[in-house]
């Protein structure tokens, strides 16, 4: 009999929620990371008495309310509202796009000469049938909105002209005619009071956790210790690259630490011009509304991905999907292994998606 009846590969949001489960009806798991810490991406670090977003700005927010309603078991959330502001050449504008964007670009007041304003600009491009990001983008908000807000960001994000990128990266922008600054459109948004690692800690309470622990270095012994296997991380990697490696977009965060109160009153500021090399920086303090002499920021730059770097964002084009199919219908026929989360799943996802999916993959363990 083997020690274990799940091996959980990454102590992030799905296999902390995994075991947590798991556990609830008697299942015995091992949970282990490669990292030093719990929490995967979530992971915040205290630094006098800020809760520093180690690997980006994490704002949890719903529409689903069975979701909700489970992680407010674990921890209460504060009321933060995310309203980042973006900057172009020194101009400030709101985001998500919206009449507050709208007077900024345009000095116009009303819903109906906004529209009127992009219906013109997109008109006076005459692209019928965009075969590019850039086209795509101008066919749906017009020049200004596009080179202001969308072009440098974008390039940057990607790496790559939007010339060079395919047209269904943005399918579409969202758009509002509203004094409306809220960037998120679900019902429930917050931050966790006291930081994601509250969550995590209260989900992998009294379940056995390894850290700094790498499955792919000891992956003969790991495998033979459970009857199954959770992995939440790269599963091209995990087939030893069979059919191919998936593609990524890499982050590099530099930290910073300020004798200020305030640097930029905001949690969330983007750079939308391509020559500031990062696309945002945050401002820790004000998720949580921290009184601070000081205050921490962090400097977000996208970089090409490469296997010693973090995998963040995959890049669901045609070809990496079509490889990503071999995996998973390879997957789909073992029954001793679940991928779980952005890597196990080659998809970008939102907290709030991490968690329905796994608690469907433990309603699929108890059927």
């Amino acid at each position: 009999m083997k020690k274990y009846d799940y091996l959980v590969v990454g102590a992030g949001l799905f296999g902390a929620i995994f075991a947590y489960e798991a556990n609830k009806i008697g299942k015995k798991c091992l949970v282990i990371d490669k990292r030093s810490h719990m929490g995967g991406n979530i992971y915040c670090e205290n630094i006098d008495g800020i809760n520093v977003h180690k690997y980006g700005a994490h704002i949890f927010h719903t529409s689903n309310k069975q979701v909700w309603d489970y992680v407010n078991q674990f921890v209460e959330f504060n009321n933060y509202i995310n309203a980042p502001i973006a900057i172009y050449k020194d101009e400030l504008y709101n985001l998500p796009f919206n009449m507050n964007t709208f007077y900024q670009l345009w000095k116009i007041k009303t819903p109906e000469e906004a529209k009127l304003k992009i219906k013109e600009q997109v008109l006076q491009s005459n692209i019928k049938n965009p075969t590019n990001l850039e086209e795509q983008a101008i066919s749906l908000v017009g020049e200004d909105i596009y080179k202001k807000l969308i072009k440098g960001y974008t390039e940057k994000q990607w790496g790559k002209s939007a010339k060079e990128l395919p047209a269904f990266i943005i399918r579409r922008l969202p758009v509002r005619f509203t004094f409306d600054n809220n960037y998120f459109n679900d019902i429930y948004q917050g931050i966790p009071i006291g930081g994601y690692n509250v969550l995590i800690e209260k989900l992998l309470q009294g379940i056995e956790v390894q850290l700094n622990v790498d499955f792919f270095k000891d992956r003969v012994n790991l495998e033979n210790i459970a009857n199954k296997i959770v992995f939440t991380g790269m599963i091209d990697k995990f087939y030893d690259y069979k059919f191919g490696k998936l593609e990524y977009r890499g982050l590099r965060f530099e930290q910073k630490t300020l004798n200020i109160e305030n640097y930029q009153g905001n949690a969330v500021v983007n750079f939308t011009e391509y020559e500031i090399p990062y696309t945002r920086i945050i401002e820790h303090k004000h998720f949580e509304k921290v009184k601070s002499e000081s205050t921490i920021i962090t400097e977000e730059y996208p970089v090409q991905w490469t296997e010693d770097k973090e995998p963040y964002y995959p890049i669901n084009d045609e070809n990496n999907n079509n490889k990503y199919l071999k995996y998973k219908n390879l997957s789909n026929k073992d029954n001793n292994i679940i991928f779980g989360g952005r890597l196990g799943n080659y998809q970008y996802y939102d907290m709030d998606k991490v968690i329905e999916e796994a608690l469907n993959a433990i309603t699929l363990i108890k059927e």
